[in-house]
């Protein structure tokens, strides 16, 4: 666990916009990319910033965090100065849309552990279930305005 905005004082890290929540995603993951664009269109309030992870800034931030930087098996949520992983980043992101998708924050009732480790068995078989593509998605049409890079 690092502290709040421990991202600024790593020289690693490039700097960014931190105003707003950033979700980092596997631009190649097929799957990632369709949750990237669920976000997009469900997020009326233009809450959320996406950044594949595969550009300079989100490998630096993998590194940042620890995790492997060419293996992206969670996507990241960074909110508040906090960065969240795996089940818990999924369920604050869903919470940001608003209602329905709010109610994923039931799933809390679970133990993290549980959570973790189904969330876990989808990610390393998301290439095998959903594809891979050899394109990162780095914005989409209409959303430029969106994404970091």
């Amino acid at each position: 666990m690092r502290r709040p905005w421990s991202w600024r004082d790593d020289p690693a890290v490039p700097a960014f916009p931190d105003d707003k929540p950033i979700v980092v995603f596997d631009g190649h993951c097929v799957l990632c990319s369709r949750f990237a664009r669920f976000v997009l269109r469900r997020d009326r309030r233009a809450l959320y910033r996406l950044l594949p992870a595969q550009t300079r800034l989100g490998r630096a931030l993998y590194a940042h965090y620890g995790l492997d930087p060419e293996n992206y098996q969670t996507n990241i949520l960074i909110a508040d100065g906090i960065a969240s992983f795996e089940s818990e980043s999924a369920i604050r992101i869903f919470a940001g849309l608003g209602f329905p998708w709010s109610l994923a924050r039931a799933l809390r009732v679970l133990p993290l552990s549980l959570r973790d480790a189904l969330y876990k068995i989808v990610a390393r078989n998301r290439f095998n279930w959903w594809g891979r593509q050899d394109v990162c998605m780095l914005n989409a049409k209409g959303f430029e305005d969106r994404f970091l890079a």
